[in-house]
């Protein structure tokens, strides 16, 4: 299977980017309450090593989340990728695990464009494509804005068009 001609915007790495340090700075700030609560705690249940040396958690979470937190959105920017050719959208998305959806342009119901702060911040947007079923919908992050409006004007005018010729 071939992939989607068009790659997401570039800066949808920095988005990526932003949304993985905000979740670090959760994990290591929690790890750091729970080492807080553990080191001062004395409960038989707790590890040995942990009661003992409970700035190894937060240094835990570091050592094995940060690289995979930075990594990820370089891979996802290499995965994510669309295309609009014919009567079908053709999107491909995933970081552990990879889905192609192929969407006939016949049965799309809605095309909508979303922001988040973040988006909006960075001049993205996000395009869900739905239809009546929901394993026929799609979702395309990391578009840019113009992008976007561009392409859910196509195919808000294409569904239209072939609709029109079905009746």
């Amino acid at each position: 299977m071939r992939d989607p001609a068009n790659r997401v915007s570039p800066k949808a790495i920095r988005l990526w980017l932003l949304e993985s340090l905000i979740a670090f700075a959760f994990w290591l700030g929690g790890s750091l309450l729970v080492s807080r609560w553990v080191g001062g705690s004395g409960w038989s249940w707790v590890p040995a090593w942990l009661a003992a040396d409970p700035w190894l958690l937060p240094v835990a979470v570091v050592v094995l989340t940060l690289p995979v937190l930075v990594a990820e959105p370089f891979v996802r920017y290499a995965v994510h990728r669309w295309e609009l050719s014919g009567d079908v959208v053709y999107a491909r998305s995933g970081y552990l695990t990879r889905e192609w959806v192929f969407v006939p342009v016949s049965r799309i119901q809605t095309v909508d464009k979303g922001q988040g702060w973040f988006e909006r911040m960075l001049g993205l947007a996000t395009l869900e494509i739905r239809t009546a079923s929901h394993a026929g919908s799609s979702t395309i992050k990391g578009l840019d804005f113009q992008v976007a409006a561009r392409l859910a004007e196509q195919l808000a005018h294409r569904a239209e068009e072939l609709r029109d010729d079905a009746t």
